[in-house]
């Protein structure tokens, strides 16, 4: 009986971590985090890792759009999810916001790579 028991809870830990690592809709490539479309993600200097706030708001956002947490998603390992000034959910790696850059056009672009000096892709 215990044998069961304890092969019920092995089974719902890896189940449990499982659910977590499948939500993040992270990927990598080419030594770069890229969201579940392909695109490359980026970080920005100015967030600061682990405050659980985005400073990149309003036309910031249009630009540099962030990587939306979907309701239900759960956080885990690297990845969190901050609540954004406008009340949505944004991934997060490493306690640093995750963001799509709007100019590149197809999967592999970095454009943004550099861009202004506080832009950078985001690494594992």
């Amino acid at each position: 009986m215990k044998i069961r028991q304890v092969a019920a809870a092995f089974s719902l830990i890896a189940l449990t971590t499982a659910a977590w690592a499948a939500d993040a809709p992270v990927k990598v490539a080419d030594g770069v985090l890229v969201g579940a479309n392909g695109m490359t993600l980026y970080t920005f200097d100015k967030d600061a890792a682990g405050s659980g706030k985005s400073v990149c708001n309003g036309p910031c956002a249009t630009n540099w759009p962030p990587l939306a947490a979907a309701t239900g998603d759960t956080a885990g390992g690297d990845y969190s999810i901050i609540t954004r000034d406008d009340g949505a959910k944004q991934w997060a790696s490493k306690g640093k916001p995750l963001y799509f850059w709007s100019k590149d056009q197809k999967v592999g672009d970095k454009t943004g790579d550099g861009f202004n000096g506080v832009w950078h892709v985001a690494k594992p």
